[in-house]
Parts: C-alpha cells; structure tokens; sequence
C-alpha cells in the first residue's frame, strides 16, 4: 500500500492513490513490434469470432527465449514461430510462449497465434436487438483504451510500442466493417463480405479499431483525402449537422500544429451504446451516436462541435506523437481539451473562449475540492484507468492555455509546432513538451510545471483594494488563502508573476452609446508570500481593478473591493471572466445596488456567457427583488441564459416562480434543455415547504405528462422530469413512477436518469419503500453494461442507509471495469459520510431555512422603504 494513501499532507484533500495502488512502469522490450496482422470471421449471433492474429518482432536482445504477452480470457488455440509449433502457457491473462529458438539481434520472428473468443466481456462489443429493445441496431465495436485491447486480441499492450497494423474481417452482408487506415480489398464471399484494411503509419495497440454494422455513409473530403461519417441509416442529416464541420477544422488544426492531417483518411462512426463520448483511434473515430443532433437539439448544444474538434486534435496529440505511459496522459488529453477552446475562439469570440476556459479550469477544481488532488503526472494507481480524470483533461487544457500566456502566440505555436514535428510518430513523455518549449523559443518553464503538474492544487487568491486620494496610492493585498497563516515557506505557496489593471472609464458624447471603455494602466507583481501588499502611484483613482489581466493563471479568486468598484468592473472591464468575477463578488455583499447592477447587466452584457453567470448569481441574492430582475432573463433570446434563468429559480422557491415554470412547460421552450431544467426545478420548486403549496397530485400529474408526451432526442425533457420526480422524497406515487421507468425496454438515456434519481428520491422514503429501493438497485447491480453500474453506483452513494454500502462493495467486487470500481469505492465513503453528520446538519439546515426566509422578507420591505424615501 503507497504511502500517501495515509499521508495527512494533502491539505486536507482525499488521495488521490486508493488502497492497492502500486507504481506502474512500462515492461521490459523485447523489441520491437513491426507489425500486427488480425484475420477474423465475425459469428454475430453468437456474439463470437474466430482468426488468427499475427505480430513480427524485431529482437532487441540476443538469448531471449521466452515472450509474454497479454491476452485476457482468449482461448488459444496454437502458437507457432517462423511457421513451427512452439510450446505456451496461458493462464487466461498472460500469453508466455516458449522459444524453441532463442532471439537473435536482427532476425525477425513472426508470431501467429491461432485464437477465438466467446461473449467477450471488454475489449470487442456485440450490439444486438433483443426482446427489451427490438429495434437496436446490429453492431460490433472495439475500445482499447487504456489496456483492454489484450480482451480481444494477444499483444504487447502498452503505448509505449509503436506498429503498423492490417485488420481483415468477414462480416455477413449487408454489414459494412470500417477499420484503422486505408481500405485495400474487398471480396465476396456467398453472404459475406471480406474487408482488408490496412494502417501505414506507425501506432500502439490501444488505437487499433473495428467498427461493424449497417452504415449510411456520408462521404466528404480534405485536400482530396476522405472524411467520412457513418451513422445508422435514416440519421444521415443528423450526422451532416454534427459532423459537417470537420474539413475545415482538418484545416484550421493542420495549420495550428505545423503538420498537415497526417493519415490516408479520417473517419467518424457514431456507434450505439459506447461507453465513452468519443475514442481517437487512428483515422477512424468512434462517436457516441448520443453526439447527433436534431434541429432543436443544435439550438444550445455545442458539446457535439467539441467531441468531434477534441478527438481530431488526438489525430495529432495521442496518433502521431504518443504518450510513451499512461502518467503523461495529460500531454494528450490537455492539447485535446484545449482545442476545444482554440477552435471556440476560431468559430465564434475570443470572448466565448474565454468563457469555455473558466467552465473547464472549474470542472476541474470541483474534482480537487471535491473529489481529491493529485499532480498530473503520477504513475502510482491501481488501474490506468484511473487517471483519465479533470486533472488530465481540463487542468491539462489550463496548462496548455499558462504556456501560450507565458510564451505569447507567436512563439507558443512555434513551440508546439517543432514539438509535434520532432516527435511526429514516437512516444513522448512530459520532459520532451519542457525541451520542444526551450528548443524552439530558449524559454525554461520548469517553474511552471514545477507548480501546476508535477504537483497537486492551485493558488487560491484573496484580492483587497483600498485608494488613498491624499497620496494617490492604490493599495492592493493578495493573499494566497490555500496555505495556512504564519507558512510564508509553504510548499502550498505559488510563485507567480501577476498582471493587475487599473481600469478608466471615460464619456465618449460622439458614440451612439454614452460611454466607451478606455485603457487599463497595467503593472506586473511577482506574488510569492501567503500576504503581499503592493502599491501603486496613479494620476486618478481607478473606476475598477483587474487581478490577473486576461485570466491567464489557473486559480480561484475572491475580490474583496468597495462595491463601486465592482459595479464599474461588471460593466466596464473588457474581459468577461472579470466581470464573472465582479458578479459573484457584489452577488455576496447583497443589498438592492447589487441586484440593480446585476438586473442591468443581465439586460445588456455583450456575452451570453457573462448572462449566465449573472443569472445565477442574482438568486443567492435573498431579497424579494432578485425574482423580477431574473424573470427578464426568461425572454433572452439566448437559449443557455434561458435555461441558466429557469435553475436559478430553484434558489427562489415561492408560488410566483412556480407559476412561471408551468407557463414554460405548457406553453413550450424552443431548447430541449430549458424544458427538461423546468421540469426539474418545478419539481424542487413545489415539493418545497411553500405557504400556498401547489398541490403535490397536479405537479405529479403535470411531471407525468412530460413523461407521457415529450419523448424525444437523448431523451433529455423526460429525464429533467424524472429528476423533477425525484425531488418529491416522501412521495409514494412519486417513486412508483420513477420504479416504471427502471424497466427494460425504457429507452435508455431516460432508463439511466432514473436510475439515479431512485438514490435521490430515497433520503425521505419510508423504511418499505426504502427496501423496494434497494432491492430494485440490488437488480440492476447485476447487469454488466458499463453506463447502467455508474448509474447504480451514482444512486446508491446518495443513500443515507448502510444497508447501501452493501450493495455497492459487492458491485465494487464483481464488475470488470476499474472506472466503476473506484466510482463505487469512493460512493462508499459518501455514504458513510451522509449516514454520520447528516440527520442533525438536516435539522439546523430546516431552521435555518426559515430564519433566512424571514429575514428576506424583513429585508425586502426594509430596502423598499428606503429607495422610495430617497
């Protein structure tokens, strides 16, 4: 067991490392794989294959007389050398063949292993139509990573070997079977048809693929070379909504990264029932066929757009240039995340990439408040898995975004174009990104990834300002409140060189508008100790101050300024983060002023995403005033400020927001997401403890017909009506419908949803109803499909019962696949958490409730009074 699982010096952050964890290392070569050759005959029904799969290796040793490779519950029919039997071992996970011949530097071996497989657990799926579900389409598909190619055929699994490959596979017609590569035969064969496809270029085992079933293909092309989409038939222009794109970000990355797209064509297969959102696997990506979108879905939906610009960015990131171990996933994944952002600010605003960047550097601090801290390069963990986590992809994206601040533009793409170029088809690890950096610009930015990746966390920022107009001094104190008081050494501490603006703002009488923006005044600190202050000798006193200009450093920050200075901040600072920052700011003093800059700013801030965060903010504002600056944001013709409107509400739990939800749900919204987030908050909303409580039969009624009559794509309305359903936590007819929708042949994405909201809705059940539920998980438990135990796992952890962990100890014992045993593993702590502390934090959170209730309407009356006096 590693030592940091009992390590207390992590900040009072869970570890990362659970028990069992171990270091990994890549084994020894025995050298060097060329070639990978698989030929299969697919038996569909039967969910099995049959082939042989043959590897040429290149010893690197004299003397080696024994290979181990890794092959997991394969069945191995023979080995043979160089075409003469050889002697093996298999203990249904590792495939140790004794050389009749011991290996010679330079003298090829090729290895054929003759193998078949039934009912695969990982590695190869069988979709097939059942009773449940009869119009499912028949489909095969491979996923490797991290380590389940070796499910599905026998190979050295990890990314540190490099081969060519050949997939040749008989498939019964009409399927069509799409592989690695470029297509280089195919033959009739009575009902079947053969495909051989072929892979030139050099790549690891975890991005070999097969994709097989009855396609439409939509055919498109860059600079002559293909771009496909394949998608079940009848889909094909949700698939030219989703995908149509993608030439030109061909382009737009070719360009970026200083290497034209580097394989023979690129392919999309959006498959049914993929565990993943997309996978990378060489020039042909397999999609979720989730990420197609209908007209409406395309309203607000740009997750799409940033699945198909992510895994082409792996095209370059992960393909060509490959992680030589799982520990420097985050080189990948990071450049994959962050070209979500670099194409958002290609495609739509500088603005909006701002935007994109501050919701991904915070999904990424939820995980380490929440979840645990970890640097981003470990190589301690039970299963590779593990790693692919916030901290790779969207802490790596912020990195990536800390790199190009440090560099500028011009020098960061010089950067990262000989990076790619030097290492185009090899293995890389985080040193060579540090080397590609200093080869190409001479800068070192060891202190960098000394801070933000080989070490957890990130600075937490105290910002105060206070102006002498005696002396004409701005005074600003940071403190960096992530490391105790009295720590000036601290380890915890960052060493950073910070830009802060002093914003004026002056009348322009000539433009349309009354005012326009001028310059920021601009000074750079070094900020090093727990609490600096720093002064500045301005002409005028500034209308507003900017910590970190542009936003570049990971961070979270609390800006503690008078409250015209956050006022003038929210309106006047030209960077939209800024002004997020100033409206959580004045959101927390509170008062009628700050719901009149917030209400003007959800009116007319230029950025939906500034709309947004606005919008949100208002409603932790417990003044009566807070609902009708919201309820203008309802008319935004922005879809997301709509829907960002309608959850805020949930904050404000009276009658007349329960009456505006209902309007919106009978009347009807253009986006599926505002409908599905008013149902779920009509929901919150009426099972709340109001004065004039709508009657719980009409809302559960009301709830039902969405189920009833909103069916549609990803079932995204239904599912914001189950969770609606779910916040009725004493309600018998409540759960009886939710336990409806557990049953097979409920469409799945809605059958998920309720899955978890069974945990939801059993914290006020009673003790029968409670058994019903945990029988009713204790079933489902015991299905094998990936999505199905997360959901089972995610509803169990928000249980309040022992009788819960359980459950899940026993999922976490039987289920094949890491991402699920630490997901039940770390649901168990949440439940013995919620079983210990909760029942009385219940009690006083009620009260406290109330109390915060009366005090609204005190201070409401209070604040009214006083503007009409004035």
């Amino acid at each position: 067991m590693s030592k940091s699982y009992f390590d207390t010096d992590n900040n009072g952050h869970k570890p990362f490392e659970l028990p069992g964890a171990r270091p990994h290392y890549n084994p020894d070569r025995p050298g060097q794989v060329e070639h990978i050759f698989l030929d299969l005959s697919l038996d569909i029904p039967n969910q099995s294959y049959q082939g042989s799969c043959s590897i040429r290796l290149l010893p690197i040793r004299n003397g080696i007389d024994r290979l181990t490779l890794d092959a997991v519950n394969l069945n191995i029919e023979s080995v043979q050398v160089d075409e003469v039997p050889q002697n093996f071992d298999y203990d249904g996970e590792q495939l140790s063949i004794q050389l009749s011949e011991a290996t010679q530097v330079g003298k090829r071996l090729l290895i054929a292993i003759a193998y078949s497989v039934a009912k695969p657990q990982r590695g190869i799926y069988f979709i097939q139509p059942d009773k449940h579900y009869p119009n499912k389409p028949t489909q095969v598909w491979t996923q490797g990573e991290d380590e389940d190619s070796r499910f599905w055929f026998p190979c050295f699994d990890y990314p540190g070997q490099l081969s060519t490959s050949e997939i040749r596979v008989r498939v019964p017609n009409p399927l069509v079977a799409i592989s690695n590569g470029e297509l280089i035969d195919t033959t009739e064969d009575g009902d079947y048809k053969i495909y051989h496809w072929s892979q030139q270029q050099v790549h690891p085992t975890y991005l070999m693929t097969l994709a097989v079933g009855d396609f439409a293909e939509i055919r498109d092309e860059w600079k002559g070379k293909p771009v496909t989409y394949y998608v079940e038939k009848g889909r094909e222009e949700d698939a030219k909504r989703s995908m149509e794109k993608t030439p030109r970000m061909i382009e737009f990355l070719s360009q970026k990264y200083g290497y034209p797209y580097p394989f023979p064509k690129y392919a999309q297969v959006c498959v049914d029932d993929f565990i993943f959102g997309g996978m990378e696997n060489t020039s042909t990506t397999l999609l979720t066929d989730r990420c197609l979108l209908d007209e409406r879905a395309a309203l607000d939906n740009r997750n799409t757009e940033a699945l198909v610009v992510h895994e082409l960015a792996h095209q370059w990131f992960g393909d060509l240039v490959v992680i030589k171990h799982w520990s420097h996933a985050w080189i990948k994944e990071g450049m994959a995340s962050y070209s979500e952002v670099m194409w958002t600010e290609q495609e739509y605003s500088l603005p909006e990439a701002a935007y994109y960047r501050l919701l991904e550097a915070r999904r990424y601090l939820s995980e380490d408040s929440s979840r645990y801290r970890r640097p981003m390069v470990t190589h301690v963990y039970r299963e590779a898995i593990e790693l692919y986590d916030r901290h790779i992809y969207e802490k790596g994206s912020c990195v990536y975004h800390m790199i190009r601040a440090q560099l500028g533009d011009e020098l960061f793409w010089q950067a990262i174009q000989i990076f790619v170029q030097d290492n185009a088809h090899k293995t890389v690890e985080t040193i060579d990104l540090l080397r590609a950096i200093e080869k190409a610009t001479g800068r070192n930015l060891s202190f960098l990834f000394d801070q933000y990746v080989y070490r957890g966390g990130h600075p937490d920022f105290k910002v105060a300002y206070s102006w002498d107009g005696d002396a004409n001094l701005a005074k600003i104190t940071v403190t960096q409140t992530q490391a105790a008081e009295g720590k000036n050494g601290s380890k915890d501490l960052f060493d950073l060189k910070i830009p802060i603006g002093f914003g004026y703002v002056q009348q322009d009488s000539s433009a349309k508008a009354s005012t326009s923006f001028s310059a920021l005044t601009t000074f750079t600190v070094r900020v090093n100790e727990r609490e600096q202050s720093f002064y500045f000798p301005l002409e005028n006193k500034p209308q507003f101050i900017s910590f970190d200009v542009g936003n570049n450093y990971l961070k979270t920050v609390a800006l503690e300024y008078p409250i015209v200075e956050l006022k003038a901040q929210l309106e006047f600072d030209p960077d939209p983060i800024s002004r997020i920052y100033a409206a959580t700011a004045l959101a927390k003093k509170g008062g009628l002023e700050a719901i009149i800059a917030l209400s003007k700013s959800l009116k007319n801030d230029p950025l939906w995403g500034v709309r947004v965060e606005v919008a949100k903010q208002l409603a932790k504002i417990n003044l009566d005033q807070a609902f009708d600056a919201l309820v203008a944001g309802l008319k935004d013709k922005n879809a997301y400020v709509r829907r960002s409107v309608v959850e805020a509400l949930n904050q404000i739990k009276t009658a007349e927001s329960y009456k505006l939800l209902r309007g919106i749900l009978q009347k009807g919204d253009p986006s599926y997401y505002v409908e599905a987030a008013a149902s779920r908050v009509i929901g919150a909303i009426a099972s709340a403890n109001l004065e004039d409580k709508p009657k719980e039969d009409k809302v559960l009624k009301l709830l039902k017909s969405v189920l009833e009559e909103k069916a549609g794509w990803n079932e995204v309305v239904r599912s914001g009506a189950i969770a609606g359903l779910a916040e009725f936590k004493t309600s018998e007819a409540a759960l009886n419908l939710l336990i409806e929708y557990t049953k097979l042949g409920v469409p799945q994405p809605l059958r998920l949803a309720t899955i978890r909201a069974l945990g939801k809705i059993s914290v006020g059940q009673s003790s029968a109803n409670l058994e019903r539920i945990l029988e009713k998980l204790t079933e489902l438990a015991k299905e094998t499909f990936f999505l199905t135990q997360v959901a089972v796992a995610a509803a169990l952890g928000q249980m309040e019962t022992p009788k819960a962990v359980g459950i899940l100890r026993s999922l976490a014992e039987q289920t094949a696949d890491g991402r699920v045993r630490r997901s039940a593993e770390e649901e168990i702590s949440k439940v013995q958490k919620n079983i210990g502390s909760e029942k009385t934090l219940r009690q006083l959170r009620e009260d406290f409730d109330q109390l915060k209730q009366q005090n609204q309407e005190l201070r409401s009356r209070l604040e009214n009074l006083e503007a009409k006096s004035k």
